[in-house]
């Protein structure tokens, strides 16, 4: 883990450690109970969410200084290299298993599927994409329902700045879970395309159970085709700092997309969460669900949702929903929900976002009932997160989560 910077930030309120909490920062003019963070920063994000820059080559993508609003809450000195250093590590091994009938492949990096779903909109994603040599490809082949669960394993064993490229490929009316299961120690710039064929159902899971000294930069980019339906899980609990940028991009009507996530953080942990909801056709529609627990000094957690509703996507109907809960004293959640709406012909679009403590009601109505104090308050834990891992749908991995929720308790004492 680096050291702060210690040259001055070029905009009062940033440094590399992301964005300033200083009481020092001012604003001419307070609303509600606290001052915004920005301060008078003159901070100008793109115009439209539409708008961001996207691009293969890495030279597109100007040096990361933590002023940048999509970088703002990321602390760059603890990424070890992976905005500023060649990507030559030895990237974690991958291994395929589950389902018996699917397609396994890894391929050069002039395969014409390579790019079939993402463009890098990013410099640590395009820096990825450079380096990457090739792909592990997963593919269920049209009108197939995968006879199993489809495990892709990601084991770390190298700190070095690495790079790693997956593509996950439903054909046509095809069915299928794929779970992504990370673990080890690693320092990883990652790209990771989903295309969901028209009439598929496919759920894909993405589990981050890192090393603690794990940093990982993740990329997963989802092309949604003609009345398909997607959903996309993110459990995040272990790492040193884990960045995942999902996204999903109707390119047909008809479709349906979930994203769900859960994010527990202990102690100095950064867990970052910044995802897209493109509807970019008409009669689609998505529902997103994100949930966080935090404990112990220095923890944070970032939640940025954005969903952009362009003007020829008539008939959308969207919702997405943040919470967070603060376990102990000296946590920091920000939760950004972002709704852009090019089109009044829609069903529906809306968002919500909140962050607390324990609800003393809860508690009390427990406790009322002879449950003691500990106990009261892991059940408002359980309750608060379970919504989330019961959408994985794969008893075993269920099972296995709800246990590191337990673990995750039971280390800060609660």
């Amino acid at each position: 883990m680096g050291a702060p910077s210690s040259a001055p930030a070029a905009i009062a309120g940033f440094s590399e450690e992301g964005e300033s909490l200083s009481e020092l920062n001012t604003g001419s003019i307070q609303h509600g109970l606290k001052k915004h963070s920005h301060g008078n920063a003159p901070v100008v994000p793109e115009a439209s969410r539409g708008e961001r820059l996207k691009s293969y080559n890495l030279s597109d993508f100007a040096p990361l200084t933590g002023r940048e609003e999509d970088w703002r809450f990321t602390p760059l000195n603890r990424l070890r290299g992976l905005h500023t250093e060649p990507l030559t590590g030895t990237g974690p091994s991958v291994q395929v298993s589950g389902a018996s009938n699917i397609q396994v492949e890894t391929v050069g990096g002039s395969d014409a599927r390579i790019g079939s779903a993402a463009t890098p909109e990013d410099r640590i994603s395009a820096a990825a994409w450079a380096a990457a040599d090739g792909a592990t490809v997963v593919t269920i082949p049209a009108n197939t329902v995968a006879d199993a669960e489809v495990t892709v394993t990601v084991l770390g064993a190298d700190k070095a700045p690495a790079a790693q490229h997956l593509i996950i490929e439903a054909g046509a009316f095809s069915t299928a879970v794929v779970v992504l299961d990370h673990s080890g120690s690693v320092t990883l710039a990652q790209n990771i395309e989903i295309v969901v064929g028209d009439g598929a159902q496919l759920t894909v899971v993405s589990v981050q159970e890192w090393d603690d000294d794990a940093v990982h930069v993740s990329s997963q980019q989802a092309k949604i085709g003609r009345d398909a339906r997607f959903k996309h899980v993110v459990v995040s609990l272990g790492g040193d700092l884990v960045r995942l940028t999902p996204s999903s991009v109707f390119t047909a009507p008809g479709a349906e997309v979930e994203m769900y996530g859960l994010y527990f953080a202990d102690a100095g942990q950064h867990l970052e969460q910044r995802l897209l909801v493109d509807h970019a056709v008409p009669n689609c529609k998505s529902r997103v669900t994100y949930k966080g627990a935090l404990q112990g000094q220095g923890a944070h957690t970032v939640w940025v949702g954005d969903v952009l509703i362009r003007k020829e996507a008539e008939g959308t109907d969207t919702y997405e929903v943040n919470r967070n809960l603060l376990l102990t004293d000296g946590t920091r959640s920000d939760s950004v929900p972002n709704l852009e709406i090019e089109t009044g012909l829609i069903e529906g679009a809306g968002h919500a976002s909140a962050t607390g403590r324990f609800d003393d009601e809860h508690l009390f109505y427990l406790m009322a009932r002879g449950i003691p104090e500990q106990d009261a308050r892991r059940l408002v834990v359980r309750g608060f997160l379970t919504e989330v891992i019961q959408q994985i749908r794969v008893p075993a991995l269920e099972e296995r989560l709800a246990l590191a929720l337990e673990n995750e308790l039971a280390a800060g004492n609660l």
